[in-house]
C-alpha cells in the first residue's frame, strides 16, 4: 500500500498533520471510519512530500502545537489495521526529523530542506543531514517453554515484555543481544536467531528482533531500566505488549512454535 518515492514534482495530495508524535484526525462524517489522512487539498511549500499510499501522494504538515483531540501514534497504531504501520511510522519518523533538524549540526546555520530526497543542506559548510536511525537490539530471551520477560518503570501496569536497547558505536548486533541482556536480568545467553526487525519511530529507531536461549536462570534486576523480570511459563503470561510490537511477535512466535 506504500510506495517509498518522494512526490517532489506534485502540488496537491492528501496530508498527514503531525507535532510532538501526534496525528490530527481527519474530519469525518459518523459512518466513515478513522484516518490520520487529511482531505486532498493543495500543498504549501512548507509541506514535505512524503510518499504515495495506494497510489495518492500523501505529504507531511508539522504543527508548533498538538491540538487536544489529536491522537498519540502508539495509539493510531492500535487503532488501525495493521498495514497502516508503514506510512504512521514514516510519517512520525519524518516528522521527528523535520522538527530536530532545522539548523546544521556543525557550523549552526539554518538547513535547507532538499526536493527530491529526505535531507536538510546546509550552504553555508555544505553539511548534510539525513533521518537519523537509531538500531536496537530486541530479544526473546526463553528457557525451553519458558520466556524471561521484563517490565520497565514505564509501562502501564502489569506489562511485561521482552528485553531491548541500543547498539553503542563499534558494537554488533548480536554483541549487543549478549551485553543488554545480561546488563538488565545478569543472565547469560546463547543460540542466538535472528527473526525480523522493525521500524519503531519513537522517535527514529530499527528494532532488530531476536531469540536466545538462556544458560543461566538466576535474575539480577538492574533496578534503573527494569523494575521487574521473571520468567512466564507459556500457560499463565502477564498482561503483553500491543499486537502491532515486533516484542508481541516475539512471543506469538514462540508461542506457535510451542502449538
Amino acid at each position: 500500500m506504500l510506495r517509498r518515492e518522494i512526490p517532489h514534482h506534485v502540488r496537491e495530495g492528501r496530508v498527514i498533520v503531525l507535532s510532538r508524535s501526534r496525528l490530527a484526525p481527519a474530519p469525518l462524517s459518523a459512518d466513515e471510519p478513522l484516518t490520520p489522512l487529511q482531505p486532498h487539498q493543495p500543498w504549501t511549500a512548507q509541506m514535505q512530500p512524503l510518499c504515495y499510499w495506494d497510489d495518492e501522494p500523501v505529504a507531511l504538515r508539522l504543527e508548533k502545537e498538538p491540538n487536544e483531540e489529536w491522537i498519540d501514534g502508539r495509539q493510531w497504531m492500535a487503532e488501525l489495521p495493521a498495514s497502516w504501520f508503514s506510512l504512521l511510522s514514516t510519517a512520525l519518523q519524518v516528522g521527528a526529523w523535520l522538527e530536530n533538524h532545522r539548523f546544521c549540526g556543525r557550523c549552526g546555520a539554518p538547513a535547507t530542506k532538499l526536493e527530491a530526497e529526505f535531507a536538510m543542506h546546509c550552504h553555508a559548510c555544505g553539511h548534510r543531514n539525513y533521518p537519523r536511525i537509531s538500531p536496537c537490539i530486541i530479544t526473546l530471551v526463553t528457557s525451553g517453554e519458558a520466556m524471561l520477560l521484563a517490565r520497565s518503570p514505564r509501562f502501564p501496569p502489569g506489562r511485561y515484555s521482552t528485553l531491548a536497547g541500543f547498539i553503542e558505536p563499534g558494537e554488533s548486533a548480536e554483541e549487543a543481544v549478549h551485553r543488554e541482556v545480561f546488563e538488565e536480568v545478569g543472565v547469560h545467553i546463547d543460540q542466538l536467531r535472528y527473526h525480523q526487525s522493525q521500524a519503531w519511530p519513537f522517535p527514529h529507531s530499527l528494532m532488530l528482533g531476536f531469540f536466545a536461549e538462556a544458560t543461566t536462570k538466576r535474575i539480577r534486576i538492574d533496578g534503573v531500566e527494569i523494575s521487574d523480570a521473571a520468567w512466564f511459563s507459556p500457560r499463565q503470561l502477564p498482561s503483553l505488549p500491543p499486537p502491532y510490537s515486533i516484542s508481541r511477535e516475539l512471543i506469538e512466535a514462540h508461542l506457535a512454535r510451542l502449538s
